[in-house]
């Protein structure tokens, strides 16, 4: 039978102590490094939890330099039309507590950034987040009090750029999958709205995916 962990003590003793630079790589503000990284992050995940601790994690993509770096101490992500659940808004207004992670394409390293969010209607900037004639209304900004870079290791274990490493893609497609939930389409009917043609179509206009 496995043995929980149920302790950092325990914890500590399997996996040791972290090597000093991986401590003094935390900081509490941006510098001009972290900024370069950011502006090249098309893609970014964003982790929230309510109030109980439930925990979601949504991916949030927009072309490179969309994520606004105000000054030191503060990031905002635009929020773009989507499926309306958004999860991770209602979280953040139950806990604004929120972990970031910047993915740039090729680079194996990754940048995270920690803070406390809110929810801001129609902030003065969001002009200078425009694309494709879209302008924010909602936009997430963040409080950064920790940000490190983390290393390639989880990158390199996956392969994830390593388009020849790549498994064959047979799984079920997105319609198939939705279809074990809903009724309101037949699956004809997702397949054609589900193509990447329609998607780009409409991925900044205000018909819900």
């Amino acid at each position: 039978m496995s043995e929980q962990i149920t302790s950092a003590e325990q914890l500590r003793e399997i996996v040791g102590e972290p090597v000093r630079r991986a401590v003094t790589k935390q900081r509490d503000r941006l510098d001009d490094v972290d900024r370069a990284f950011i502006a090249a992050s098309p893609f970014q995940m964003i982790a929230t939890s309510d109030a109980h601790g439930r925990v979601d994690v949504s991916p949030k993509g927009d072309p490179a330099g969309s994520v606004l770096v105000l000054d030191d101490h503060t990031v905002v992500l635009p929020d773009r039309p989507g499926n309306r659940r958004v999860d991770g808004f209602l979280n953040i207004l139950e806990n604004p507590h929120v972990g970031l992670i910047f993915l740039v394409p090729r680079r194996h390293d990754t940048l995270r950034v920690n803070g406390t969010a809110r929810l801001l209607l129609d902030p003065p900037y969001a002009e200078r987040m425009r694309h494709r004639n879209h302008v924010p209304q909602l936009v997430l900004e963040v409080a950064v009090e920790e940000v490190f870079t983390h290393c390639a290791k989880a990158f390199l274990r996956s392969d994830l750029w390593k388009p020849e490493a790549w498994p064959a893609d047979d799984l079920p497609s997105i319609a198939d999958m939705a279809a074990r939930t809903t009724d309101d389409m037949t699956v004809a009917q997702m397949e054609a709205y589900y193509t990447e043609e329609n998607t780009r179509a409409i991925m900044y206009g205000t018909t819900p995916p």
